[in-house]
């Protein structure tokens, strides 16, 4: 059995995690979706098309998964905490996630400050109600309960609002 590898959307409700680069608390990061990616694994026998359908994760009925943190800390420099409710087919739980970084800024071609983190977890696919599983001759199950998310992520810096004086 190996683990199955499979993308998904980074939503931009990722942003409020990855917006705390060192000693810019008071600046505004938004993630970059065409330079960050989301993935989940998961140990299994089962075809990618049976992780797509309605007995798994449905995605034709919930197409994405959200994150909405709540609370950040940081436990080293380059090393956060941040807690927040996941939504995984219409179900949300609060989870942790483990970020590195965010890297130190650097300016890209068009001028623009770029800064990348990377978050991961582990979570029960049952605390989301994906229940579906079968059993093998041997015994064993189709699909394993460990779900382990990764997502990398990239930043953009926003320019500072104009203040009304």
């Amino acid at each position: 059995m190996g683990h199955h590898l499979s993308r998904i959307a980074v939503t931009a409700g990722l942003a409020a995690v990855l917006s705390l680069p060192a000693g810019a608390a008071t600046s505004e990061w938004k993630i970059d979706p065409q330079h960050s990616s989301a993935q989940f694994s998961v140990r299994h026998m089962a075809r990618d098309n049976d992780l797509r359908s309605d007995k798994f994760f449905d995605v034709a009925h919930f197409p994405t998964m959200t994150f909405k943190s709540k609370k950040v800390a940081q436990l080293a420099p380059g090393k956060l905490k941040v807690t927040g409710d996941l939504t995984i087919r219409g179900t949300t739980k609060e989870v942790v996630l483990d970020v590195e970084g965010p890297t130190a800024p650097v300016k890209d071609p068009w001028g623009n400050q770029r800064a990348a983190a990377s978050a991961s977890a582990k979570i029960n696919r049952q605390d989301f109600g994906v229940k579906w599983n079968a059993t093998l001759d041997n015994g064993g199950v189709v699909v394993g309960d460990d779900v382990n998310i990764t997502i990398d992520a990239e930043m953009i810096k926003q320019a500072p609002a104009k203040s009304g004086n």
